[in-house]
């Protein structure tokens, strides 16, 4: 069975490219129809036959509010009613970051960690929920539980990882890097955020980390911009967890003194510690 990944490129849904660019230009580009016929002109030009998509939703993801997700989804979903593609929107919580790490060779690491079976739970939830539905379009298992299990069985056999493996090789990624971590380049300095109180974690905000990942340079604020891949974040700490005043809540990874300090601070302030228990939140909101 093959793997790919894909993205809008001259010969696949080309108008798409012009159409986005008139949304920035118009001030458009939170309309969930545009929206919604972006996202479905590629999959439904690359040839899907059933449709799986991620929405994401909080602090974290461009859809803030669930029922603006709901109708994104439900938008997508009739697109593809319309072109005989069978679709399934899972949406999914955005209110803290998914997984330990952001930053590019940071969720690469994360990535070839979790498909050598050391998966963070939110992850897990995530990725096995998508892959249940899709086994479950593809007639390979109506139920979704017994999915889940299939899938983590091909993670724990290392099946998954060698078809990863499979899929960077075929798309020109040098293997040395996902054999040996080590590899990667890594960033000039890593500072330690520690906590300032004792308690309950009950916030990560998803949206102010997003804002220290540029910061820190890890993404683009200009289109300009370089990128520096090295950098980043890795959460030892996220909602629902217990923190000791003085105990590590995350790690930076950064190429400037300057910018860590000012992440440092930026990174504590994202976090909310409360004295009352503080369950761990849901990471699969809805499925339409």
């Amino acid at each position: 069975m093959g793997i790919a990944l894909v993205g809008q490129t001259s010969e696949l849904a080309p108008a798409d490219k012009k159409i986005y660019a008139l949304r920035d230009a118009i001030s458009c580009v939170d309309s969930i129809p545009l929206i919604a016929s972006s996202i479905m002109s590629k999959k439904i030009a690359g040839g899907a036959d059933k449709i799986v998509l991620e929405v994401t939703l909080g602090r974290g993801a461009f859809m803030k509010k669930k029922e603006d997700a709901i109708y994104l989804s439900k938008q997508m979903n009739e697109i593809g009613k319309m072109a005989g593609k069978e679709t399934i929107c899972i949406l999914t919580n955005m209110d803290e970051p998914l997984g330990r790490s952001v930053g590019n060779t940071l969720e690469v690491i994360e990535v070839v960690e979790s498909l050598k079976g050391n998966i963070a739970p939110d992850v897990e939830e995530v990725v096995c929920t998508l892959g249940a539905y899709m086994l479950k379009m593809a007639k390979r298992g109506d139920n979704i539980e017994e999915n889940k299990q299939k899938i983590l069985k091909q993670i724990n056999n290392g099946e998954a990882f060698k078809k990863w493996m499979e899929l960077v090789e075929a798309q020109g990624g040098v293997l040395d890097y996902i054999e040996d971590i080590s590899c990667f380049p890594r960033a000039a300095y890593e500072y330690t955020v520690i906590s300032n109180k004792s308690g309950n974690i009950s916030k990560l905000d998803a949206g102010s980390i997003g804002e220290i990942f540029v910061l820190l340079g890890a993404g683009r604020i200009k289109k300009e911009d370089n990128i520096e891949k090295e950098v980043g974040i890795v959460f030892q700490k996220k909602i629902g967890d217990s923190v000791k005043k003085g105990e590590k809540m995350a790690t930076i990874y950064a190429n400037s003194k300057e910018k860590a300090e000012i992440a440092i601070k930026k990174v504590q302030d994202a976090y909310e510690i409360v004295d009352e228990k503080v369950e761990k939140p849901k990471v699969i909101v809805g499925i339409l």
